[in-house]
């Protein structure tokens, strides 16, 4: 596919989706980013059967493998998401896109059939993260609303802005599971919508980007360094394809 010198990523990204373009960019990121936000999060898929799911809607197995099912939906899923993102990419953040993606992540999965979980709606019972407290169910909207009030008040958006903005969200954590993958969707989001360049915060990054975030009061560096890094594996792909930024 012949890229136009004034096109964006976003421009790149939405056409080949829309041509249905495999071996390009949005064939690498839409693997790329399912895997690693997944496996983060405790997904036992491989990177292969990632592909596999993307590619031919099948999955490869070993003799013997037990696969568990909701890997494979919230993988399936998780390509829905990052295709919401990019033809949503410009739209403001807004509560109602980020519940429906997390509608989009969760449908289908054993949690959509507890009634206690709200897939598609803020969390109904106290949560933790990383042995953290976060907001309680009855502060969740409010808080929601004032870090969304305060983010969307600017019209230009810097790497830390989105940075920040991750932060408070994940020590928020608005729903009962997903807020990871929620937050770095919406964080790949703002940098399309910005024009700076997107990152995948790969498996290899866990710890250093969960430091990041608890450390991020104190030391902004941490994470800050952590989203470089990946953002210069990102820079690799897009030298890769010969696409400007």
């Amino acid at each position: 596919m012949q890229k136009k010198q004034s096109e964006t990523l976003l421009d790149i990204l939405q056409e080949e989706k829309a041509g249905k373009y495999s071996g390009g960019i949005y064939h690498k990121t839409q693997i790329e980013l399912t895997y690693n936000s997944n496996h983060i999060e405790g997904s036992r898929l491989t990177h292969d059967q990632t592909r596999y799911i993307f590619e031919t809607n099948t999955i490869g197995t070993e003799k013997n493998e037990v696969i568990n099912v909701d890997d494979v939906i919230e993988t399936a899923n998780h390509f829905r998401c990052i295709d919401m993102i990019i033809d949503g990419a410009k739209v403001a953040l807004s509560e109602k896109f980020i519940k429906e993606l997390h509608f989009i992540l969760k449908t289908g999965t054993s949690d959509s059939g507890k009634e206690w979980f709200a897939v598609g709606d803020y969390k109904r019972r106290p949560n933790e993260v990383g042995g953290m407290e976060t907001a309680l169910p009855e502060e969740t909207a409010g808080k929601m609303k004032n870090l969304l009030a305060g983010y969307n008040s600017e019209d230009k958006k810097t790497l830390g802005d989105i940075l920040e903005f991750h932060v408070r969200f994940e020590k928020i954590h608005p729903f009962q599971d997903g807020n990871g993958r929620v937050g770095r969707l919406i964080m790949f989001k703002e940098c399309l919508k910005y024009n700076i360049v997107p990152f995948i915060i790969e498996d290899n990054l866990k710890l250093f980007y969960y430091r990041g975030l608890k450390e991020w009061n104190n030391e902004k560096g941490y994470l800050t360094d952590t989203c470089l890094t990946a953002q210069d594996r990102y820079k690799a792909y897009l030298d890769y394809f010969r696409i400007r930024y």
